[in-house]
């Protein structure tokens, strides 16, 4: 998995995504309740294992595609082995990446129904999210 470097940039844009950060968060509780078999940390991050239904990998990868598309500072990898798919995440190391990927990490049992509990979440570990007056392009930075 190659991580990207500590110097980039920990942004989240979403404002060429063909979905809303809420659209964002309902498909990983779809993903999470139809397939998701456990997670652990891994020595470089977090892993998802999820069953390996028909649909299930490919339904992956278009979501690690778009979440790296708005956040490059995520590093992920698909593979599967036997009758599961892994998805492994990793960021550089920088306490404000790790501490997303904490979240991330968390979402399964967060259940957080909104983008707005999950700025929430990342409030409560002195991380605040900024957003343009769309509303859509996310900054991360010390509160």
């Amino acid at each position: 998995m190659d991580i990207p470097h500590a110097s980039t940039p920990i942004v989240c844009d979403m404002t060429d995504a063909r979905d809303t950060e809420a659209e964002r968060i309902a498909e990983y509780q779809r993903l999470f309740s139809q397939a998701l078999l456990g997670r652990e940390r891994t020595a470089e991050g977090i892993r998802f294992r999820f069953r390996a239904d028909p649909g299930v990998e490919a339904w992956v990868r278009d979501l690690a595609a778009r979440e790296k598309a708005c956040c490059a500072f995520f590093a992920y990898e698909i593979t599967t082995e036997g009758d599961q798919v892994l998805w492994d995440g990793a960021v550089p190391d920088n306490d404000m990446a790790r501490a997303i990927l904490e979240e991330f990490y968390q979402l399964p049992d967060t259940a957080l129904k909104t983008f707005d509990d999950f700025r929430e979440r990342l409030n409560q570990q002195g991380l605040e999210v900024a957003t343009d007056p769309g509303g859509r392009v996310h900054r991360f930075r010390q509160a």
